[in-house]
């Protein structure tokens, strides 16, 4: 029993990374987007999303921080793992414009569609799709994704009244 934890333990040491943040540091705290919601490019596990920079107000125990959170984060715990948190070098001349979203309590969050910008359709070689160009909440017009039609109209019949 013990020569197989020590094996197992072998496997995970060479790629753990020793982390470390001081008192007044910022950080990027990763936040989890709603699978198959919001598609900006990439999408799944392939497409991490971060929101802050937030400054570290105390360190808690070996691993833990708490972080100096906005009242649009009221519902979340302030007191987050060291693997959740993201190094930021703070730059003076770099003006930061932080969107609040609306965040649930396990750091995940809804994107919803707000119009259609365009439509068009695609030939394939026996028929033609129908795509249309949704513009989302928490993006701009560079993040607006084509999507299937049909989808759209099963998924959020309003945008298309």
């Amino acid at each position: 029993m013990i020569a197989s934890r020590d094996r197992q333990k072998s496997y995970v040491d060479p790629k753990r990374r020793h982390i470390e943040f001081q008192v007044g540091h910022h950080v990027f705290l990763g936040v989890l987007p709603m699978k198959g919601i919001k598609r900006f490019g990439k999408k799944g596990m392939l497409s991490p999303r971060f929101v802050g920079p937030f400054e570290i107000l105390e360190r808690i125990g070996e691993v833990s921080y708490r972080l100096s959170m906005p009242l649009a984060f009221s519902g979340v715990h302030n007191i987050f793992h060291v693997s959740m948190l993201r190094k930021y070098v703070l730059d003076p001349s770099y003006i930061l414009s932080y969107e609040a979203l609306d965040m649930q309590p396990d750091l995940s969050y809804e994107e919803k569609p707000v119009k259609i910008l365009d439509k068009k359709e695609k030939a394939l070689r026996n028929k033609t799709i129908r795509l249309v160009k949704v513009l989302w909440k928490n993006g701009s017009t560079q993040d607006a994704t084509w999507d299937l039609e049909t989808d759209m109209r099963e998924q959020y019949p309003e945008l298309f009244r």
